[in-house]
């Protein structure tokens, strides 16, 4: 990028930031705060995506603004940047980076190759199949941040260092997001959003709500957007595309390898101890209330600086471990929390809702149609769980304002509140952290964003319509 254009894209950012903040509709956001909250999204994401500097800088803009135009409580903003889920990501990348020092990251990355080929759209397929499934009984963030590590050591291992520069590299990693995100919707377990959603079904009914009957209601709809994202994937690359190297050689490099060192076993028994335990906090919450999976994690990355090599070194020092740590993921994923918070404590989330109240809806198509879209594109501003509690309540008081059971237009709020393709906050600034360029994640976003709106809203309409079932819990 030359210093004209830097500059240009430099400028534009704040000039959004400004434009929010003056001239949004006060008849809808009527605080300096909620303009202001909308302004620092829009300021935000043109820098993550044209990238006039780093994208971790770009994380720490909520601080800056808050700070001069105090949209929310600064604490609440500050607590984004320590999050629980900031130091999962930071234990998982302390782990993962004693694999590359003991060799474990070519040996994991020449299995999944010798497992899976080297076609691209098998790899596609293979990776959003299986984080799909984790994410159906695991919270989505967990989901991410423990197989993410694991696509970038196979890539690395053919050679693609630098994601961002590799579109190879880039759809691998946009797929592990995708999966992530989809698989979240298929039961209550897929994260805490999924919980806001329960609450909020047994008040409205009074009734307890079975886990098993959610799986069943959203079947249908997991179905079509499991086959449409994968379609959506297998289009965006050539049948022919490779990751290079046939089956049969990688195969051989396997064997090649010969048995796994004493220190790659530290190194994988440390990332699957934390990882198994994350998965099943539901064994021992009631023993261990505080051990929480970001806890785990960086229980097991403390560890790893103690276990001795057999030589009597350490299996991993913090100088090496500091220099492969991705510290940009943690400011990215921290930066989009921060911006969710200030979009809901401003209360520009409120006057979203209120815009969307406005629009005489009957419950019809058009009802579905405008709630999938905005809890969509809420879920791409803020986080899933934020969203859902703003949401909600929201299409709740709608619904039943018109005289309508609510309980199927919450399922159909459900789906935006698990999925969103566009914008590097949530779960989707993980693989940004290992190097996905935001303006790609957007570039294909957008069309996967609108087939899905029109097919959901669509899928739903005749749910509504013509299945009985999804009318009850």
């Amino acid at each position: 990028m030359n210093a004209k254009t830097r500059t240009m894209h430099l400028l534009v950012g704040p000039a959004l930031f400004a434009i929010c903040y003056l001239f949004l509709p006060d008849a809808f956001f009527d605080t300096a705060a909620s303009r202001g909250a909308i302004g620092t999204i829009a300021w935000m994401a043109y820098w993550w995506i044209t990238g006039p500097v780093d994208f971790a800088v770009t994380g720490f803009m909520p601080l800056v603004l808050n700070a001069i135009f105090q949209m929310a409580d600064m604490k609440l903003v500050i607590s984004n940047y320590a999050d629980e889920i900031i130091l999962l990501l930071l234990g998982a990348s302390i782990i993962t980076a004693s694999w590359e020092v003991t060799g474990l990251d070519k040996r994991i990355a020449s299995m999944f190759l010798m497992l899976i080929g080297s076609n691209l759209r098998s790899q596609l397929v293979f990776w959003f199949i299986l984080t799909t499934i984790l994410s159906a009984v695991l919270p989505n963030a967990v989901v991410c941040a423990a197989i993410t590590p694991i696509a970038v050591s196979m890539l690395k291992y053919i050679g693609i260092s630098e994601i961002g520069k590799s579109r190879t590299g880039s759809m691998i990693l946009m797929t592990v997001a995708y999966g992530a995100g989809v698989g979240g919707l298929a039961s209550p377990l897929g994260g805490a959003m999924n919980l806001v959603t329960v609450e909020y079904l047994q008040q409205v009914t009074g009734q307890e709500f079975i886990y098993w009957h959610w799986v069943v209601r959203f079947l249908p709809l997991m179905i079509l957007l499991v086959a449409s994202n994968l379609i959506y994937l297998c289009l965006c690359v050539k049948k022919e595309d490779s990751l290079g190297g046939s089956k049969e050689y990688f195969v051989e490099q396997y064997r090649q390898m010969g048995k796994m060192s004493y220190e790659e076993k530290w190194a994988l028994g440390l990332f699957m101890t934390a990882t198994v335990l994350a998965f099943t906090r539901q064994f021992y919450q009631e023993a261990l209330p505080g051990l929480k999976p970001a806890y785990v994690f960086i229980a097991c990355a403390v560890l790893s600086f103690v276990v001795m090599r057999r030589d009597g070194s350490r299996l991993i020092t913090w100088k090496s471990a500091e220099r492969k740590v991705i510290w940009d993921l943690l400011y990215i994923f921290a930066g989009g929390l921060a911006a969710g918070t200030l979009i809901n404590e401003s209360g520009a989330a409120a006057a979203i809702g209120t815009a969307m109240a406005s629009m005489n809806l009957t419950g019809g198509f058009f009802t579905i149609l405008i709630i999938v879209t905005v809890t969509l594109l809420m879920s791409d501003m803020t986080s899933n769980t934020a969203t859902a509690a703003v949401a909600m309540p929201i299409v709740i008081s709608i619904v039943q304002g018109i005289g309508l059971n609510p309980i199927p237009y919450i399922y159909i709020a459900t789906i935006g509140v698990n999925i969103s393709y566009m914008l590097p906050t949530s779960i989707r600034a993980i693989p940004v952290g290992y190097g996905l360029e935001p303006k790609f994640m957007l570039k294909k976003g957008v069309g996967i964003t609108v087939m899905v709106i029109l097919l959901m809203s669509l899928a739903g309409w005749v749910m509504v319509e013509h299945w009985p079932a999804f009318s009850t819990i």
